[in-house]
């Protein structure tokens, strides 16, 4: 028996296989790959695949379960943490938005109705693409990340009443009152309902499938949970990607919320390409050949009026030029939810002909160039901040006077107050330490503010904050950011501002480890590999290994991984410690070659310290390091001596390694 979906989605995988390759080839961004499928296998295409009905439906699935763990993985005490991005940012955007496109349709000759209908397409944005952008460059937790998708959640929720008010734009009657105040009782018994499943429900229906240890039935349940509470807030007229969101935030509660992601991701991923083919599945390609220019264009000026109307609502919150640019680049785009928009307006006839394809056209190319632009946007915001621009813009309209903080030479600096931030400053407070902290969050500035703590309002990309922290005398930089780009250009800017700074980076992937060790980084600590060193302690510690047996193991492991990219050696590394706490004070090292005349004598001969004021603080001879070595200790070739010293003082002890081939300066 045929079964023509079967047909088409082997169709769909074999066609996206060979495009895919051939983009990851020339280095194209994989939604694009996924889009061009689209427009081959469809209907306007070459007409290949048959069930489009049926690719929309898995389509939506794929949205839904995208939202589905993006809910998981953010929670809702972080939802809550952003409520003034999704509440004020999220409205001043679509409401801009709208206004700007309603002038110009009306410009254009457009009735208002259809004028307002045009406006609420072209205010949304792209959930889909741009959150799996973000997830994938390890940007959500960051400053314009969580902005971004504040402002995305704020659309998912407001295409509702646009959908509610489509058929009176097209003149058409019913008692719209009502249906207004039932949806918002249906909103309001929805979000009781997350609130019960998250604090008391799903955690313990989740706690008796865990009992089972049955993979297959936690699973089901993870599904179901998604499904049902997805089919409950489309039933009451809400969106299935927003009820999809719900269920994530609800199990993101739960201690069971890593297991459930790790269940979903691979299903996420299959279901999700159906979006996007089926995206491209809608576009004529034949009309959009015929008018290629006009098409071009109007997607050009969607993008920038956009990206231009988003920034502008960043900028309102209070956040740097640099995060305001970035939010607006990335929402850019038009949405998918406009296509589900756009259906309703074709029904009502505000939207048809050649208006809907010329819709769709410069819809799917603004999509399609979301990618680039994305990842080319730092590059973007760099160039603006370099032209001549109000100070007041570029470092964000604060709403809250910043306060003097005095902070002594040698003081530690935290870029970055989110919970390794908090970390290092509980500790430097608990020990004592000086420090300041730079924050891009109003909000938490304003909240740490009232309590008291050292923190500076701004962007650490910018030397001048960083110089207004007194960074020249600052003894260590703790940069604990989630913008992978802002972390490198600050290590950068740091390393120029003060070569003698101990400058330590967390990031998440180890791929970050080597350009952030080229740009200037003493220590980079990346989260994955933090992990597999708890991971591997803990199992040696249930085999019953000693203490300090495991310690040396892991001193062992996280010096061959922070040390691999670097040319200093293992042992050279455990004494850059030492510049931290001496900070005029300067390491070398010195090798005794093969014919040196120092062979044979002892270090009370050659007379390091009572005639240049240096001090031999270890010996390397061979795999053997030998700490605090006495004064009748016998130089042998090959052994490299590590000398600790002031930088005039070391320079005139290499006088007597005149066949020294390794002197290496550790300031």
């Amino acid at each position: 028996m045929e079964i023509p979906l079967l047909n088409d989605i082997v169709i769909i995988f074999g066609l996206s296989i060979a495009i895919l390759f051939i983009c990851h080839r020339l280095r194209v961004p994989a939604i694009v790959g996924f889009l061009l499928t689209g427009i081959l296998a469809g209907p306007y295409g070459l007409g290949l695949v048959k069930a489009v009905h049926e690719v929309e439906i898995l389509a939506e699935v794929g949205v839904v379960l995208l939202l589905f763990t993006i809910g998981i993985e953010f929670s809702l005490a972080r939802l809550l943490q952003i409520k003034k991005s999704v509440l004020i940012g999220g409205s001043i955007q679509v409401l801009l938005t709208l206004l700007v496109t309603f002038v110009i349709a009306r410009q254009l000759g457009q009735p208002i109705g259809e004028s307002i209908f045009m406006g609420f397409l072209i205010s949304l944005s792209s959930t889909a693409i741009v959150l799996k952008l973000i997830q994938e460059r390890a940007e959500v937790d960051s400053p314009h990340g969580r902005t971004t998708l504040g402002i995305l959640i704020f659309q998912d929720i407001i295409i509702i009443p646009m959908i509610l008010v489509t058929p009176l734009l097209a003149g058409a009657t019913g008692d719209s009152g009502e249906s207004v105040l039932l949806l918002i009782a249906k909103g309001i018994g929805i979000i009781g309902l997350v609130i019960v499943s998250a604090k008391w429900v799903v955690p313990q229906v989740l706690y008796q499938i865990a009992r089972t240890r049955s993979q297959e039935l936690f699973l089901l349940g993870v599904v179901v949970i998604c499904l049902a509470v997805a089919w409950i807030t489309s039933s009451a007229g809400l969106s299935l990607a927003l009820g999809a969101f719900l269920a994530g935030l609800i199990i993101s509660e739960s201690e069971y919320s890593h297991q459930a992601l790790g269940n979903i991701l691979p299903f996420r991923d299959v279901f999700t390409s159906f979006f996007f083919v089926s995206i491209g599945m809608l576009l004529d390609i034949g009309f959009l050949f015929r008018q290629p220019g006009t098409i071009a264009l109007i997607a050009l000026a969607v993008l920038v009026l956009k990206s231009i109307i988003a920034s502008f609502a960043t900028v309102l919150l209070a956040f740097p030029l640099r995060t305001s640019i970035l939010v607006g680049l990335a929402l850019g785009q038009v949405g998918e939810f406009s296509f589900i928009l756009s259906k309703t307006g074709v029904e009502y006839g505000l939207l048809a002909g050649n208006t809907y394809q010329t819709f769709l056209a410069f819809s799917v190319l603004s999509m399609a160039a979301t990618p680039f632009i994305i990842t080319l946007a730092p590059r973007l915001a760099d160039i603006i901040l370099r032209l001549p621009l109000p100070k007041r813009l570029i470092s964000g309209f604060y709403p809250v006077s910043e306060i003097k903080v005095e902070v002594k030479k040698h003081h530690l600096i935290i870029i970055g107050f989110g919970v390794n931030g908090r970390n290092v400053a509980r500790a430097a407070r608990v020990a004592g330490i000086p420090y300041a902290i730079i924050e891009m969050n109003p909000e938490t500035v304003r909240s740490e503010q009232a309590q008291g703590e050292p923190i500076y309002y701004g962007d650490a990309t910018r030397e001048a904050v960083l110089q207004h922290t007194n960074i020249k005398d600052a003894r260590i930089v703790v940069a604990a950011i989630n913008d992978p780009t802002a972390t490198r250009r600050i290590a950068e800017i740091i390393r120029r501002l003060n070569p003698k700074v101990h400058l330590i980076v967390r990031t998440r992937y180890l791929q970050e480890v080597k350009p952030l060790y080229e740009l200037g980084a003493d220590e980079v600590i990346p989260e994955e590999f933090e992990t597999s060193v708890e991971i591997f302690t803990r199992v040696l510690a249930k085999y019953l290994i000693p203490r300090d047996e495991i310690e040396r193991l892991v001193t062992e492991v996280r010096s061959d991984g922070y040390e691999m990219f670097r040319s200093l050696s293992k042992a050279s590394a455990s004494f850059s410690d030492l510049k931290v706490q001496l900070p005029d004070v300067d390491i070398s090292t010195f090798r005794i070659s093969q014919g040196s005349p120092l062979i044979g004598k002892t270090l009370a001969q050659i007379e390091l310290r009572r005639r240049y004021g240096v001090s031999v603080v270890a010996i390397r001879r061979g795999a053997q390091v030998l700490s605090s070595p006495g004064a009748d200790t016998l130089l042998q070739s090959n052994d490299v001596l590590f000398v600790l010293g002031s930088s005039e003082k070391i320079s005139e002890a290499t006088r007597i390694f005149p066949y020294s081939d390794e002197r290496n300066k550790g300031s």
